[in-house]
């Protein structure tokens, strides 16, 4: 678990050229809310966000808020992050408070290990269905990622989420039969039994004048 402190300011100005002039500073729109406490507005630094998320736990780290000219922390992790649809620059940033002695629901990428001998002898392909998985465990326990060995895995054979080997005390939240990953064959090319032959155009009546015999 990251014990990772982000010092912030609480955000008093709002708006478009609030927001420019953020930007001007370094800084980035961010909101903090949860365990039933009125939101708060805050700014912060995108790099210490960029630090954050390519860390060992990335976007389910558990980290310290701490307001700007106080002492007082708070445990939050990151529930959403905006992007630039064309630079990828953080823009936006959400977090969620979190009580240490209570369960959180978060959503956990899923990380195949090994080469499916579907794959490697078989010709099959591999088709990665579900890339994260929603748990629900205490912030302390929350996994940085869940491994799926594949190695054994044939052409037909798939793994469910029952199927995965999750830490104790972390739960599986939702359908426990969807599929997170399946060995297929390759699509063999289409034989064709009988060839269609083009079909001929009517022929258009010709119209106009026959020549005259002189």
């Amino acid at each position: 678990m990251s014990q990772e402190v982000l010092i912030v300011p609480k955000r008093e100005k709002f708006g478009k050229a609030a927001i420019r002039d953020l930007k001007k500073s370094g800084m980035i729109p961010a909101v903090v809310y949860g365990l039933n406490e009125p939101p708060v507005a805050i700014a912060i630094s995108p790099k210490a966000v960029a630090r954050v998320i390519g860390s060992d736990a990335g976007m389910n780290s558990v980290m310290f808020l701490q307001r700007e000219g106080t002492d007082i922390q708070r445990h939050v992790i990151l529930k959403d992050v905006q992007r630039d649809p064309v630079t990828g620059r953080l823009r936006h940033v959400d977090f969620m408070r979190v009580d240490m002695s209570l369960k959180v629901r978060v959503k956990v990428p899923v990380r195949l290990v090994g080469t499916a001998i579907g794959v490697k002898a078989e010709g099959g392909v591999l088709d990665f269905a579900h890339r994260e998985i929603e748990v629900e465990c205490l912030p302390s326990l929350i996994p940085s990622h869940i491994d799926v060995d594949v190695t054994d895995l044939k052409v037909g054979d798939s793994l469910r989420f029952d199927q995965l080997s999750l830490i104790p005390n972390v739960a599986l939240v939702g359908d426990a039969h969807q599929v997170v990953c399946s060995i297929h064959g390759k699509a063999a090319e289409e034989e064709v039994a009988a060839e269609v032959a083009p079909v001929a155009e009517p022929e258009v009546a010709k119209k106009g004048k026959k020549e005259e015999k002189k």
